[in-house]
């Protein structure tokens, strides 16, 4: 299962998983029609999920009825989220509450759903989270996005801690700046673009699939030794 999977880093990872010989279920609020035509193109299943999966008792009931239908799953890729610039003097209550709910519950209680249904099986699972530059920075007026992103983190660490030798694998990756909407405010500002792309060392943004390749390395067998890791894919970002 892979959330967000319209667009971006999600479709991205989506892609990857096809071009590897996986099935995906993908989640999302938005058409799917995109992702599916690219999964079709390389010969590989998409079952799609739309779904508005805001309150964390909705996003479980979705859980267990696409687990009950087309499951038992083998990973879960959390990936799902949104972003609010305001100014740290203006970030309103819904700029913080709508984030913080996509970006860290929503993340965390599917883990749960995932993980119970694992465990309860008996069976191996993993489960990779979508963590950020942000996970390790600041930012600039971006502050529940920042909470969030060093929330999904920590509770990759938690839940590793808890589900190691339960035989479920949790770990995150940390994408550097990517070519997706998220980022497209910064890519649309010139002075912001080349200060960004000045610090990455390979020299350009990257692309949905540098991150999709990641998850296929975290969903698969290569990975079964790694728990409570953080991959940063950033161009070299935070070598800098």
């Amino acid at each position: 299962m892979v959330t967000g999977a319209n667009t971006g880093i999600g479709q991205g990872i989506a892609l990857a998983i096809g071009r590897a010989g996986g099935r995906v279920i993908g989640v999302s609020r938005s058409s799917l029609d995109e992702t599916a035509a690219g999964m079709s193109v390389l010969g590989a299943e998409l079952v799609r999920v739309t779904a508005d999966v805001a309150r964390a008792a909705d996003a479980q009931a979705m859980f267990d009825a696409v687990w009950e239908e087309h499951g038992p799953m083998h990973g879960l890729v959390n990936n799902a989220g949104i972003i609010r610039r305001v100014d740290a003097v203006d970030f309103s209550e819904d700029d913080w509450d709508s984030v913080m709910d996509v970006n860290l519950k929503l993340g965390f209680f599917l883990a749960q759903s995932f993980g119970r249904k694992v465990i309860a099986a008996g069976r191996r699972g993993k489960v990779v989270n979508i963590a950020s530059m942000l996970s390790f920075q600041g930012g600039i007026r971006v502050a529940s996005y920042t909470a969030s992103k060093s929330g999904v983190l920590g509770i990759t660490r938690l839940l590793a801690n808890e589900w190691a030798a339960k035989g479920i694998n949790v770990n995150a990756i940390a994408p550097g700046y990517i070519e997706t909407n998220n980022t497209e405010a910064l890519r649309a500002d010139p002075d912001r673009s080349a200060s960004i792309l000045g610090r990455i060392p390979a020299g350009r943004w990257g692309a949905p699939s540098d991150i999709g390749d990641a998850a296929v390395f975290l969903l698969a067998r290569a990975s079964d030794y790694m728990h409570g890791a953080v991959v940063p894919v950033d161009g070299g970002w935070l070598a800098r």
